[in-house]
């Protein structure tokens, strides 16, 4: 005669309900609280940002000494940050040696080169025509995303910031490459040899 009770197939299904119960409690259904939906900004479509204005008004901006609002002193390019080399600093590469390219090579000819690669990486954490949406401007601001380099530009209004959000809200028109002379007008005088760097 067998005394002890035999198990039941129950107790999967109470342990789900108690724990279904427990996840209700810590806020509903969504226990990690992340949002319902996910909303990605809208941009422009697939236009271009301009390589001209990068190479001239953004890229000294990553090779030269920065002072952050807490003080502190480096170059987005630096070993520990965005280098190429030795960077921990997510998506964005900067190349720090990379020299300037002259603009009246055929397309083919500057995607090879190292600033090419530069701009490639800052276009990619870019949303054109959305600076403050994009993380190449969110992420030294730390505006609703972390950044390993903590703060390094202390609003939008910096001039540093000023650069980069004309340089992604001022995409080139639909169906133009980043290489296209209508990326002229954002300096002044209309010329990326002697113009100086539009800012909004």
């Amino acid at each position: 005669m067998n005394l002890r009770p035999e198990p039941s197939s129950r107790w999967p299904g109470v342990a789900g309900l108690l724990l279904a119960a427990v996840l209700a409690g810590c806020g509903g259904g969504n226990p990690i609280g992340n949002p319902p939906d996910v909303e990605n900004p809208v941009g422009t479509g697939g236009q271009k940002l301009s390589f001209a204005y990068f190479q001239k008004c953004i890229q000294p901006l990553l090779v030269r000494n920065i002072t952050a609002p807490d003080g502190s002193t480096n170059t987005c390019a630096s070993g520990g940050c965005h280098s190429s080399v030795s960077g921990t600093g997510g998506a964005l590469r900067i190349v720090d040696s990379a020299p300037l390219v002259d603009l009246g090579l055929t397309a083919e000819a500057i995607r090879a080169t190292d600033m090419y690669k530069n701009y490639y990486s800052g276009r990619g954490v870019s949303i054109p025509g959305d600076a403050l949406q994009s993380r190449f401007l969110t992420k030294p601001l730390v505006r609703g995303v972390l950044h390993g380099g903590g703060q390094i530009l202390g609003s939008d209004t910096d001039p540093v910031a000023l650069l980069i959000r004309y340089w992604i809200d001022h995409p080139l028109p639909e169906g133009q490459d980043e290489f296209s002379a209508a990326a002229y007008s954002m300096f002044t005088p209309a010329d990326p040899t002697t113009g100086s760097c539009n800012t909004p």
